[in-house]
This record gives C-alpha cells, sequence and structure tokens, in this order.
C-alpha cells in the first residue's frame, strides 16, 4: 500500500470519505460505514457501476466490464477502480450503514 490519499464524493449522498493508498473506492466507501451496490467484487458483474462525475481512477484489472463506449460516457466500476485523484461518483443507490446491515464475519461455526 502506497502513502497516497485522495477523497471520494459521493452523490447524490453528499458524503465525502478518504481513499487511503491502493483501496478500490468501494472498500473505501464501505470503510466509512457507506454501501454501494456490490456482488462480484471482481469487474465482471456490474452491479456496481456508477458515473464518475470528476477525477481520475485507474483499475486493479486490465480491461474490467466496460464497453469502451461506456468508459468514455464516464462509467465506472468502483469495485475496482482506484482513484488516481479526488473523485466525485454518482451513485443513487449508496446508503449509510447500519449497525444491524454490516457484515459480520462467521467463525466458520
Amino acid at each position: 500500500m502506497t502513502g497516497r490519499r485522495f477523497t471520494l464524493r459521493i452523490e447524490p449522498l453528499a458524503r465525502t470519505v478518504e481513499v487511503a493508498g491502493d483501496a478500490s473506492l468501494l472498500e473505501a466507501a464501505s470503510q466509512a460505514g457507506i454501501r454501494l451496490p456490490s456482488s462480484c467484487r471482481n469487474g465482471t458483474c456490474r452491479a456496481c457501476l456508477c458515473r464518475l462525475s470528476s477525477g481520475e481512477v485507474r483499475y486493479r484489472i486490465e480491461w474490467p466490464g466496460l464497453a469502451a463506449d461506456e468508459k468514455a460516457d464516464g462509467w465506472i466500476l468502483p469495485c475496482v477502480a482506484v482513484a488516481a485523484s479526488d473523485v466525485t461518483i454518482e451513485q443513487p443507490a449508496a446508503s449509510e450503514e447500519t449497525a444491524a446491515a454490516r457484515r459480520v464475519n462467521s467463525r466458520g461455526f
């Protein structure tokens, strides 16, 4: 992990969170208690698809599940997108996580 730090603004929720190092936008939001739609977390299912309003991202994988015209129109997959600057995304389905909605890791029994 690098020492870079950027901000992620999530609209229309009007929340700004820190993105540290090589965390994906989805991971940064989750760490801040914000739930974004997601499923596969590897850039193929497109459940997290949202629009990048400002800033730049790079991807953890060579070519995420986006068509060239979708990328050109500003669509991104936050599960595999890493901030390359301060960014703002439009994700109407974003929500604040409640204590009851947070995932509980199983201990295997």
